[in-house]
């Protein structure tokens, strides 16, 4: 029971002393362009500690699920610029979602499968088929929250190899547009208009590219059921 539900408990108590603290103070847009030049000074000086510490931070969000990936991952760009920010922000996430995908694997996959019975079974059927597929989709389309797609794949027995590498190329288009973005942070003037009705017609129409190979299946499949009748 420990075993089981102790990374869970641990979780939960990290969680709790997050918001109980004033570091979520400093996770603003406000506070981070303040310090910009100390931090930029910081990083002239100590490069691959600062690129520790940040994909510190940024994993440790992203595990327990905080709403600050996005605030992390415009500062990548402002203080890591394009390539090195895009590329330290898709290491950590990949890291942190694996990390609490692998815990609400071992948490709650038993309970499920026993309290959705046949339900579970069909859609355990179909996301193995068609798991790339699925996950790709939920990670390039943005209209879906990010802790809640780290989650779910835990409930259906997803291998972690393709949870790993379907998560990295899944946050990589809307990770190299932030930290895009957040190199010209410092312009911003209304943080809510960081994305425009463009780029989100960009990642549907990606996660739409991603379920083409699922819809052929399907299509093919019916096609061979009409033919056998």
């Amino acid at each position: 029971m420990i075993k089981k539900f102790g990374p869970l408990v641990i979780i939960s108590i990290l969680i709790i002393g997050f918001w109980v603290s004033d570091f979520q103070n400093y996770l603003k847009i406000e506070t981070l362009l303040a310090s910009k030049s100390d931090l930029l000074n910081y990083i002239n000086h100590h490069y691959f500690t600062s690129l520790l510490i940040f994909a510190v931070i940024y994993i440790a969000i992203v595990a327990l699920s905080l709403p600050f990936a996005s605030f992390m991952t415009l500062s990548a760009g402002l203080l890591f610029g394009w390539v090195a920010g895009t590329s330290i922000v898709v290491f950590a996430a990949t890291m942190g979602a694996t990390i609490i995908f692998l815990i609400a694997k071992s948490s709650f996959g038993d309970i499920l499968k026993v309290r959705a019975g046949k339900l579970y079974k069909k859609i355990q059927k179909n996301m193995k088929d068609n798991a790339t597929s699925y996950l790709l989709f939920l990670r390039l389309v943005p209209i879906f929250p990010f802790f809640l797609v780290n989650i779910v794949p835990a409930f259906f027995n997803i291998k972690t190899k393709t949870y790993i590498w379907t998560t990295a190329i899944g946050v990589l288009p809307a990770t190299a547009i932030y930290v895009n973005v957040g190199r010209s942070l410092g312009e911003i003037k209304d943080p809510s208009d960081l994305v425009s009705g463009d780029i989100i017609l960009s990642f549907v129409l990606l996660g739409m590219i991603a379920l083409i190979p699922t819809i052929f299946k399907s299509i093919k499949t019916r096609g061979n059921t009409n033919v056998e009748s």
